[in-house]
């Protein structure tokens, strides 16, 4: 039976007193450990987490409260879990054969730009 490689122990309390002692070292290493998951990933993957976490951090330096950035980010995975384009939507496409191929076509009035 295989088993799952052993994750590196979190040790919560070492880092709530990093964060209390020296902030920019607690974001140096919070982004070091953030960039070597990244790096873990398929390299097609990479560049869309980039852009997911640098979505993150900017709502965490937004939200006036870290209890307001926590709930704006919960709404943010619940969207893309839920939402109209999220994980459930796509599950439910491939059990139902619609394998995200819409069958309508948009179609839109093209302006000339030139008279």
């Amino acid at each position: 039976m295989n088993t799952p490689p052993a994750r590196p122990k979190f040790d919560f309390d070492a880092w709530v007193k990093l964060a209390r002692q020296d902030p920019q070292a607690f974001e140096e290493k919070r982004n070091r450990i953030i960039e070597d998951a990244i790096k873990k990933a398929p390299a097609h993957q990479q560049q869309r987490l980039r852009c997911l976490q640098w979505k993150l951090d900017k709502i965490r330096e937004t939200s006036r409260t870290p209890m307001l950035a926590c709930l704006h980010i919960n709404r943010l995975l619940w969207e893309n879990v839920t939402g109209t384009h999220g994980l459930l939507n796509s599950l439910q496409q491939l059990q139902s054969g619609n394998h995200g191929h819409s069958t309508e076509q948009t179609t839109a009035k093209i302006t000339p730009l030139h008279p």
